[in-house]
Order: structure tokens, then C-alpha cells, then sequence
């Protein structure tokens, strides 16, 4: 005859059992971000001077909350060229997605976002051209970035960013030698890409936010006020350098993730 367990001692091991199982499932969904509300996909394109790969930190941070992160690795050799690579990125996305760009990046957004897969954009420190206007015309509309190093085209017709200007005027709040990484690792932009324009600006007819980081020394701050201000952008000022991105990738992701969420 099989022996039995007493009720009593059966009624605990169960009990025990279920409650290790309610820990385990608990401590385990503690660790996993929920699906994001509103829009999941997030492309980021990149400026002059720079790769995708400075979008590292916001790419890690986003992906942990659950979105579907796309780098734009944008060659910067033609205003043209760089938006097709965008649209490239924009065709693979398995929905509507939130177009990011930074510095030169948000005039290439301008155009791109334009694709009917876009829902929503967000400027970083960004250019942010209104019809027909040039990149050209808007850095001579105001006062000079002082620090500034971007310097005239180069026999190849391609401007870099000045070795001398680089850390104090691009990236002040990232080390030394992250900026010096980042110089001897610049992209350099083709020159024709200020007088490019766009006929029909996409931030136009889509929601739009925009990061100004009011220490930038290379577009001024002001005059990201001022574009901001113009395309009724929802505006988040960060204290940080021109690669705001970089040096402060959680607030940059905040604020992206409010926009996704925010987005119909």
C-alpha cells in the first residue's frame, strides 16, 4: 500500500512551491522592459564629423525600453545620396517609426521624413531648414558659433571639423581622449551639402520635437531657438556640447521615448 503524504505536510509543500514560482516569475519581470506604447521604431541619423556609431549610448538605452533601434550609416558625400540612405533604413521598418537626426542629420530628416513610414520627428541640435532654405543661409542668418572649427572645403571639395576646435567646440563635456578618438575618426561632410534644400519641409505636416543643448559652440543655441520656435517644435533644453547624444544619452533617450509615446 502506497503511503501518503498528511494533507497538512502535501498543503505546504504545494504552498511552497507556488510561492517560489510567484518569486521567480516576479524577480524575472522585474527585469524585462514592457513593450513600448505608440510608435516602436526609432531610426537615428547622424551629422558631419561623426558615424553612427556615436549613437551607441541612446541605441543601448532605447533597446532596453523596448524599442526596435535602426542606425543610418549616412556616407555624407551628397545631400541626396544621404537621404536615399535614409530612406533605405525608413523601407525596412516593419511600421511607423520615429526618424531622428543630429546637426547636419536634421536637415537630411527634413527631406526623409517625408516617407509615409515616418510618424514623427526629432531635431537634436539640429538644422532644421524651411522651404528652399540652404544650410549656408541659416549659419550666415546670426552670429557665428565663436568656437566653431568648421573649415573651408578641402581640395576634394569635403570640409572637416578643426583638429585645434574639435574637443572645446564639438564635444567639450566628453574626455580628451574620447574626442580625440572621435577627430581622427571624423566623417567630413561634402561641401554641396550647404546649398542643399528641400521643397517640402517634413516637419511641416508631422509632429516634431527638438533638443537644444545650450552649450553648443557650433550651432548656436539661439539659433536653434529660433528654428525651433519657427516649426512649433516641442522643445527640451539639455546643458551639454554639440554631441548632446553622446555625453548625455539617458536625457536624449527620455525625450525621444516621451515622443514615440506621444505620437498618434
Amino acid at each position: 500500500m502506497k503511503k501518503q503524504f498528511p494533507l497538512s505536510i502535501a498543503g505546504s509543500v504545494i504552498a511552497s512551491i507556488v510561492l517560489l514560482a510567484v518569486l521567480f516569475f516576479s524577480s524575472t519581470s522585474a527585469t524585462i522592459e514592457p513593450a513600448p506604447l505608440g510608435i516602436k521604431n526609432v531610426v537615428l541619423v547622424h551629422g558631419a564629423f561623426a558615424d553612427g556609431s556615436g549613437w551607441q549610448g541612446v541605441y543601448e538605452n532605447l533597446t532596453k525600453r523596448g524599442y526596435k533601434v535602426s542606425v543610418v550609416g549616412n556616407p555624407n558625400t551628397g545631400f541626396a545620396e544621404d537621404v536615399a540612405a535614409t530612406k533605405m533604413v525608413l523601407a525596412r521598418q516593419d511600421g511607423p517609426a520615429l526618424l531622428v537626426g543630429h546637426s547636419y542629420g536634421g536637415a537630411i530628416i527634413t527631406e526623409a521624413g517625408n516617407d509615409p513610414k515616418v510618424a514623427g520627428l526629432v531635431y537634436i541640435a539640429a538644422f532644421q531648414p524651411d522651404a528652399n532654405e540652404t544650410l549656408l543661409s541659416l549659419l550666415q542668418s546670426g552670429p557665428p558659433a565663436p568656437n566653431s572649427g568648421i573649415l573651408p572645403p578641402d581640395q576634394f571639395g569635403y570640409v572637416w571639423y578643426d583638429k585645434a576646435k574639435y574637443h572645446s567646440g564639438f564635444c567639450a563635456d566628453l574626455p580628451k581622449a574620447q574626442a580625440d578618438f572621435l577627430y581622427d575618426s571624423q566623417i567630413p561632410v561634402n561641401a554641396s551639402v550647404f546649398g542643399a534644400s528641400t521643397p517640402n519641409p517634413a516637419w511641416k505636416s508631422k509632429p516634431t520635437w527638438y533638443i537644444i543643448p545650450t552649450e553648443d559652440q557650433t550651432i548656436p543655441p539661439d539659433g536653434q531657438r529660433f528654428m525651433a520656435k519657427r516649426s512649433g517644435s516641442t522643445v527640451s533644453e539639455i546643458k551639454a556640447s554639440h554631441l548632446v547624444f553622446m555625453s548625455k544619452p539617458k536625457e536624449v533617450s527620455d525625450i525621444i521615448d516621451r515622443a514615440a509615446k506621444t505620437v498618434k
